[in-house]
């Protein structure tokens, strides 16, 4: 039972909005300490693991590479492609990224796209660059926090969703491979692949119309706070009172009655 106080160490960190990287290393040294092992075997522990799953932590690689290119222009030239393309709205060019990332996540080729290679260098400032385009200045910061958002989202439902119908996919083995050792059967990997291909079609047509959905919110939001609507109101409002109306009859520069009276009795 001591041992499961490493959940407690994991969860009492994420209430508390620790550095992830930090509770789970703590709550597994915990884990281990609480189990009998030695500090030793602790460390063997985590060099194994590491060394197993060392291919999770080739995105490090790139990071350079894109920070360079962001140095460089990267996200500016990704604005000026994408207001090339007048009827390419934010949310049609997120639902078509979507599609793109699952079908290449279906042929296994998961690392094509993610997070640090497409969607902050790519995708978020190309479906910013679609709204500044649509709304005619720049976005409020919480409109543009909502773009990055479901960026990255349709980045996530298109390989979580996708990755399922590849059939080499290490989900994929590890279920055909526990099942069959467990339960004696004969499951192999295409029948999961094939049952999987539903869910990602609803997947993808049910967050794909959510992504258009958000080009009326946009256009809502944009409507009320953007930053140019104002100045564009208040011009209109004082070119129409600079124009006079027709139906008002011009001032009399001779004066009122009282005043010709006075004059005719003089």
């Amino acid at each position: 039972m001591l041992v499961l106080l490493g959940v407690l160490v994991v969860v009492a960190g994420f209430a508390t909005r620790r550095n992830p990287l930090l509770v789970v290393g703590v709550a597994g040294i915990a884990t281990g300490l609480l189990g009998g092992l030695s500090p030793r075997e602790v460390l063997a522990a985590f060099g194994t693991g590491f060394a197993s799953s060392r291919g999770v932590t080739i995105f490090a690689v790139t990071l350079p590479v894109i920070g360079l290119l962001e140095r460089h222009g990267l996200q500016i030239q990704a604005r000026r492609l994408i207001a090339r393309f007048a009827g390419l709205t934010t949310g049609r060019f997120l639902a078509l990224y979507l599609l793109l990332r699952q079908l290449t996540a279906a042929i296994g080729l998961a690392g094509a796209f993610g997070h640090a290679q497409t969607v902050l260098p790519l995708a978020a400032p190309m479906a910013e660059g679609a709204a500044e385009r649509r709304h005619g200045g720049p976005l409020p910061a919480r409109v543009r926090e909502r773009i990055r958002s479901f960026a990255a989202s349709a980045d996530n439902v298109g390989f979580f969703f996708g990755e399922d119908v590849f059939l080499a996919v290490g989900s994929i083995l590890l279920i055909t491979g526990f099942v069959n050792t467990t339960y004696h059967t004969r499951l192999e990997p295409l029948d999961l692949a094939l049952w999987a291909i539903p869910t990602a079609v609803c997947a993808l047509a049910v967050h794909g119309w959510r992504l258009l959905r958000l080009d009326r919110t946009l256009l809502d939001a944009g409507a009320t706070g953007a930053p140019g609507a104002k100045g564009a109101a208040s011009s209109a409002i004082a070119s129409s009172a600079a124009v006079p109306s027709a139906a008002a009859p011009p001032p009399d520069v001779r004066g009122t009655g009282s005043d010709r009276t006075r004059e005719g009795g003089r």
